[in-house]
């Protein structure tokens, strides 16, 4: 097998050796089917129980409720920044947004096509560097949701809790934190996520969202971006992502194999912590993100100098610790460290980042 480098790439993102070499010894012949997964019907008895078990699995994990629906669809969150609004924003049509980094942005810059989007907090001021903490009181009491971005990946912050919206049904794109750490599902009325960062290949969006909010949508919504469409379909109006929900859920087993969410946490607190602490007593790189507010996922660090960042990203991937350059609209580096990226991976980097440093200090 040929070497692999440490891939730490904000998305797509690292995967699990193990899921891979598994879905790459059935390539050709899915359990006995003759057929890859890729090429079988999705009204087949083999990717009947492929979807089912995926979403069954996903709702162990997760501990998602009865009343909630868990549906996977086609596109990434850039799709769902349009489908949340059209499906939600349909009351009041007013929804209230905290903005804390370019993605949340964007999901707001979209809401404000339907109806009435109001930011009602933002931390670009300070480059988004933290987290914005929103009194209830702020929120519209006529809104019909609020929405947070979890994680934000470019910037390297998340929330640490929910937010107390005043009673108002809770959005939150979690696509780069989904799985990483424990959440209470019942604190949100819908819950998003794109694959291609903790999960599984680009493509796939799941949507987690409580039954009562499904079947909102006006009849002027275009039929596949009506959730109730997927809701009385189980995610298959029509062909659904395949092989992309086939690797998620292979990936949910090796969750549940390896202890669940409390457990995959635990290690990603362990690994954050590493870098984060190393970042912290060094004379070179800094972390420009609140440290209340910093993400798990998404480790954004400095060097103060633009000539010397760059160097620093070229050398490690000579080293091969690759994809280490920060978002282009940003710079800096960013070493996104997903649930894949093995301890060892955290290991190499810091002693990496030494090396770096007593070479060019």
């Amino acid at each position: 097998m040929e070497e692999r480098v440490y891939n730490f790439s904000a998305g797509p993102s690292v995967l699990p050796v193990e899921v891979m070499r598994d879905a790459a010894a059935q390539m050709l012949n899915y359990e006995g089917s003759g057929m890859s997964v890729m090429e079988m019907s999705h009204r087949s008895a083999p990717f009947e129980k492929i979807i089912n078990d995926a979403e069954a699995n996903l709702r162990t994990l997760l501990n998602v409720p009865d009343d909630y629906d868990v549906l996977f669809v086609q596109g990434g969150t850039t799709l769902l920044f349009a489908m949340i609004p059209l499906n939600l924003m349909t009351g009041s049509g007013k929804a209230d947004y905290i903005i804390t980094g370019q993605w949340a942005e964007k999901a707001y810059q979209e809401a404000a096509k339907f109806g009435d989007a109001k930011a009602v907090a933002s931390s670009k001021p300070e480059k988004f560097s933290y987290i914005p903490k929103v009194p209830a009181g702020d929120f519209r009491k006529d809104a019909d949701y609020a929405h947070i971005t979890w994680n934000n990946t470019i910037y390297g912050s998340k929330y640490a809790a929910a937010p107390d919206t005043g009673g108002l049904t809770l959005v939150t794109d979690m696509s780069s934190s989904i799985l990483s750490e424990q959440i209470d599902v019942t604190k949100f009325g819908c819950i998003y996520a794109g694959a291609q960062k903790n999960i599984g290949p680009a493509g796939l969006s799941i949507i987690i969202i409580k039954k009562e909010l499904v079947g909102l949508a006006k009849e002027s919504v275009p039929t596949y971006m009506d959730f109730k469409i997927h809701a009385d379909n189980g995610s298959m109006y029509n062909t659904p992502p395949a092989w992309c929900i086939y690797i998620a859920g292979e990936v949910f087993k090796l969750l549940l194999k390896n202890g669940g969410v409390a457990a995959m946490e635990e290690i990603n607190k362990r690994k954050a912590a590493k870098l984060y602490d190393y970042i912290d007593g060094s004379g070179l790189y800094t972390a420009p993100v609140a440290k209340d507010d910093r993400s798990l996922m998404n480790v954004v660090f400095v060097t103060g100098d633009e000539g010397l960042d760059k160097k620093f990203a070229s050398e490690a991937n000579a080293e091969g610790l690759v994809q280490l350059n920060g978002h282009r609209s940003i710079g800096g580096m960013r070493a996104s460290i997903y649930n894949a990226m093995p301890e060892e991976g955290v290991d190499k980097l810091i002693a990496f980042m030494k090396k770096f440093e007593e070479e060019n200090a």
